[in-house]
């Protein structure tokens, strides 16, 4: 089941144990559009694991204002509610999976 992060839910998932993962995105923006499925199969995989979420930048602009988010896709990673990476634009999966693995 896909997680989306609102403006109402935000706090509890900044509060989930381990790794969070957030997905920066838009209806409207090609790459986001690129780099969706990858996320969905990763946050698959990594299910009880590691926590993936959807971030939509038009229904939480003070979301992405708070985790710098300028450009679109952008991936931020967090870990008990500091922010240890993040990913700018579109990535092939091992690389991403990498990236996961190394924050874990």
């Amino acid at each position: 089941m896909e997680k989306v992060i609102t403006n109402t839910n935000f706090q509890e998932y900044l509060e989930t144990p381990g790794l969070l993962v957030i997905d920066f995105w838009a209806v409207w923006c090609g790459p986001c559009r690129m780099l969706s499925p990858i996320v969905d199969e990763l946050a698959q995989e990594y299910e009880g694991k590691v926590t993936i979420a959807k971030c939509n930048v038009d229904d939480c602009e003070e979301i992405a204002a708070q985790f710098g988010v300028r450009n679109i896709p952008t991936l931020v990673f967090v870990k008990n509610g500091a922010v240890v990476d993040r990913t700018v634009g579109v990535m092939p999966k091992q690389e991403l999976r990498a990236r996961i693995d190394l924050n874990i």
